[in-house]
């Protein structure tokens, strides 16, 4: 396969950060409401890969919707702090092959996240120094597609592939008019990927 870069999703495709990510927004709707514990790792990560206020709106309907915006940024506050500080598990594989995949693609990463989040992948996993760059909802305000362009202009990247393990992402992909590689370990299914790997490493037989 020919292409000039690799473009990674976070969650459900390079760590898992269900556990962290909850315990940061059980904070915000205990500040918020006064209820604690009030959200499950398992109900809140039926909803990753949708932007924030989307997901306040499935799992918190009682919140005016004058208020989500309001609501998310104190999310955001709490959630990357906790995260940065208790981070996700990496996915087998994560850690060994990101150098190697390096060594033949520049590597970057696209997210439905806040801004932020990101950093509390590279950052509170230790994987400094393996991207090129990177983007988000949180920075654009546009729906992945669009977010996956913009990357694509900011770095010139005629030809990348999308790393990802959601439907979400397939259609971002398929807007976007690049690949998608599908990892079959990850918080949901993707139809008809370009490819699809069963653990992370076997990226690098595939590329």
């Amino acid at each position: 396969m020919n292409y000039d870069a690799l473009i990674f999703d976070v969650d459900g495709t390079l760590w898992d950060a269900r556990e962290p990510v909850t315990v940061g927004w059980n904070l915000a709707v205990e500040r918020w409401t006064g209820r604690p514990n009030v959200l499950t790792a398992e109900g809140l990560g039926r909803h990753f890969g949708k932007t924030m206020p989307d997901i306040v709106r499935a799992v918190l309907p009682e919140i005016p919707e004058e208020e989500i915006r309001a609501f998310s940024d104190l999310c955001f506050e709490l959630e990357n702090a906790y995260v940065m500080e208790h981070p996700g598990r990496l996915y087998p594989g994560v850690r060994e092959t990101l150098p190697e995949l390096a060594k033949r693609y520049p590597l970057y990463i696209v997210s439905n996240c806040q801004k932020g989040y990101i950093e509390c992948l590279v950052y509170g996993a230790h994987l400094e120094g393996l991207f090129s760059g990177w983007l988000c909802w949180g920075e654009t305000g546009k729906p992945k597609w669009a977010t996956l362009r913009q990357l694509m202009e900011e770095h010139d990247l005629r030809h990348p592939v999308y790393v990802g393990d959601t439907q979400g992402d397939a259609d971002a992909c398929r807007e976007a008019g690049i690949d998608m590689i599908a990892v079959s370990y990850g918080l949901g299914k993707a139809e008809r990927p370009a490819a699809e790997v069963d653990r992370f490493e076997e990226l690098l037989e595939l590329l």
